[in-house]
């Protein structure tokens, strides 16, 4: 009978030195999107796959390219609607809860509009 410090040897078809070669070499590119990002592309996917076809190579430079565009247009936007006078803070705190909660689904909406569900 063998001991197990055989049979541990036996099993490793691949020494530790050829295993650390083979991950560096292959290294496995995922693309890591945002929100809105990951939105547009299921939207492309789901209704204008034609355009997601189109896009071929481009898709991932599209796609963040909508993401660096949201948060851009979300920045303009919250500091503009920040300043008018019906979204500016009161000192109550579910007032102030609830102004902030539609300035956020103004900006959403707009960003979904404009950006991700366009064609």
């Amino acid at each position: 009978m063998q001991n197990s410090k055989e049979l541990k040897k036996e099993k490793t078809l691949f020494s530790k030195e050829e295993i650390i070669g083979y991950q560096k070499g292959s290294k496995i590119k995922k693309e890591v999107f945002g929100k809105y990002g990951i939105l547009a592309k299921e939207y492309l996917e789901n209704h204008n796959y034609g355009k997601y076809i189109a896009l071929g190579n481009s898709l991932i430079e599209y796609l963040h390219n909508i993401d660096f565009e949201a948060d851009k247009m979300y920045s303009t936007m919250y500091n503009n609607l920040s300043t008018k006078k019906e979204y500016r803070k009161t000192g109550n705190y579910v007032t102030d809860l609830l102004r902030e909660n539609e300035v956020k689904m103004i900006i959403e909406n707009r960003i979904l509009n404009e950006l991700v569900y366009s064609d």
